[in-house]
């Protein structure tokens, strides 16, 4: 494997660039495109790929996915109709070289027909046709927030895991075929089969439901594994099985995943990318992210910092280091310099406003009053905007941004609050405890505000909140002990929150999210029987913040003690 990656490494050096454009040659130009990309040439990539975007299938689908990145990147409302334009234009000129007839599916057609029935160029198109499928529907829910718009999207997802599940089909009754071309097809599927195996098994049936996506389940492993494979070959979507794998590990499994989860093969086979591209920003980011999650906080940010200074062109990938960046310093109580960041994504990042906002006053929150002079920022000011930058996606308000604007409200209109208390509010709704888990000298540190808090708020309390906040702390206290062994301590922390259930008068979510911390407690004990039956708990519960991203965590957490009994 490694030969090939430095054979496309030095791609954009060898290979001239093509007058006509066959199967072969389209696959080599795109990936010495994509490759290009990994070296920052961001631009390059692009006008390389772009010529030949409007016919032929793999340039077309590469534009429009670095077209579609990009859009993610700026949040701008141009790009984001730029990036639904390329995936518009590379779904027509997929179709084109699709079979004409498809009355009946591909692998149907093989069955009676036989193999020879099918061109292989054609089950490329299928690939193609059912990935750009997947940036439609990606870009649709950023872009259009009309039911209508929803349910189509739900439809074309079904669409292209049924495409790719009959290409599946269809290798299984070629016998021994090799073409030049033949690894990118089987590539190509394991890689859509991978990512639907994987974000199907995180997703619970009732959104299924709601996206029209009914019939079709996944399977974690299945899907991870596929993944795996696909990204250790030489092909044209390697690439972006290794991403898929690094934002798991990194950021999904952090945010929703249970606690037993090694990440050490992908990390492997990251290394030997970041190898041959040492300087990709993309691969360096990741690089940081791994550090932190190893409590390297230190490290992570001279990586980030290095990030920042390696490329100018796309300046938005600065935004996603900044991010990174405020929350090592946050960690690692540095109030002054998370706050430098948080303000610099305020002024220049579109994607969250009103979580910036939130952001920066929490951190004045804790600064020393002559900091907070000296910026001129007013504190109350700044979480009463939270609500007003807040955006919407699908018609509806983004959870944590509504979260974060009645937390705003709550902040700047009383007083009697611990001042640490919108800090650590923020680091819980991020899975800042998880990230640091690692680092056991900065649990107890935590802890040690934690108990702080809770002594002044014995002191001065706010007796229309006092149950509310010190239930908080309760919770995150109880957190902090689980991550450092204390489970029998822990557990008593999380039900003396759950039965403070009658006396909350706000934080209503603070009793399921409870009951969730309490069931992996009892999973990572071993007690299968009492995580289920407490997971099970959380079923009881609606209409509290944050609702739809712990009936995720409920539901993979679940998924995996039920395999786990099995075994």
């Amino acid at each position: 494997m490694q030969g090939n990656l430095s054979d496309l490494h030095n791609a954009y050096e060898i290979i001239p660039a093509a007058a006509t454009m066959d199967l072969v040659s389209s696959l080599e130009e795109c990936t010495t495109g994509l490759y290009l990309f990994l070296n920052n040439r961001f631009s390059d990539a692009i006008h390389l790929i772009y010529p030949w975007s409007k016919n032929s299938i793999y340039h077309a689908l590469i534009y429009s996915i670095l077209m579609v990145v990009k859009a993610f990147l700026t949040f701008d409302s141009q790009d984001i109709e730029i990036g639904m334009t390329a995936t518009k234009e590379a779904l027509r000129v997929c179709n084109n070289f699709r079979r004409k007839s498809r009355m009946i599916s591909f692998s149907r057609l093989v069955s009676k027909q036989g193999v020879k029935a099918i061109k292989e160029e054609e089950l490329h198109a299928e690939v193609c046709y059912a990935e750009c499928l997947i940036l439609k529907s990606t870009v649709t829910f950023i872009q259009d927030d009309s039911m209508l718009s929803f349910l189509k999207s739900g439809i074309n997802i079904g669409l292209s895991y049924q495409i790719y599940k009959d290409c599946q089909q269809i290798l299984t009754q070629i016998p021994d075929y090799q073409s030049k071309t033949y690894r990118h097809l089987v590539g190509g599927i394991k890689f859509g089969l991978g990512i639907f195996n994987l974000l199907l098994s995180l997703v619970p049936p009732r959104t299924l439901k709601l996206l029209n996506v009914v019939g079709y389940s996944g399977d974690r492993e299945v899907g991870l594994t596929l993944l795996h494979e696909s990204a250790s070959e030489s092909h044209i979507n390697n690439i972006f099985n290794v991403l898929i794998l690094l934002f798991y590990y990194n950021y999904l499994s952090i945010g929703f995943g249970v606690e037993k989860n090694h990440s050490s093969a992908v990390e492997n086979l990251f290394l030997i990318y970041l190898q041959k591209f040492p300087n990709s920003v993309i691969l360096k980011f990741f690089h940081a992210r791994f550090s932190m999650l190893k409590g390297y906080f230190k490290h992570a940010q001279l990586t980030l910092e290095e990030c920042i200074f390696i490329q100018n062109e796309w300046k938005q990938v600065h935004h996603l280091c900044y991010w990174e960046l405020m929350w090592c310093h946050i960690f690692l109580l540095e109030w002054k310099q998370a706050y430098h960041y948080a303000h610099a994504l305020a002024q220049n990042s579109r994607w969250s406003k009103s979580v910036y906002s939130f952001a920066k006053a929490s951190l004045l929150a804790v600064l020393p009053p002559d900091f907070v002079k000296s910026v001129s920022e007013d504190m109350s000011s700044l979480f009463l905007s939270v609500d007003s930058l807040r955006i919407r996606i699908l018609g509806t308000s983004v959870p944590i941004e509504k979260f974060f604007a009645e937390k705003g409200q709550r902040y700047a209109t009383t007083a009697g609050w611990f001042t640490a208390q919108p800090i650590l509010e923020f680091m819980y709704a991020w899975s800042g405890f998880r990230v640091i888990s690692k680092k056991l000298e900065l649990i107890s540190t935590w802890i040690s505000i934690i108990d702080k808090g809770e002594e002044l708020l014995q002191e001065t309390p706010n007796k229309e909140y006092v149950i509310d906040d010190i239930s908080l702390l309760n919770l995150l206290k109880g957190l902090c002990l689980k991550y450092l062994g204390k489970y029998s301590v822990a557990e008593y922390y999380f039900s003396h929150v759950i039965q403070q259930e009658k006396l909350l008068k706000y934080d209503h979510y603070l009793v399921p999210y409870s009951y969730y911390e309490l069931g992996i407690l009892y999973y990572l004990k071993g007690d299968y029987a009492s995580a289920t039956k407490t997971l099970e708990n959380i079923k009881n519960y609606k209409d509290y913040s944050m609702e739809a991203r712990l009936q995720f965590r409920a539901h993979i957490a679940l998924e995996q003690i039920a395999k786990e009994k099995v075994i």
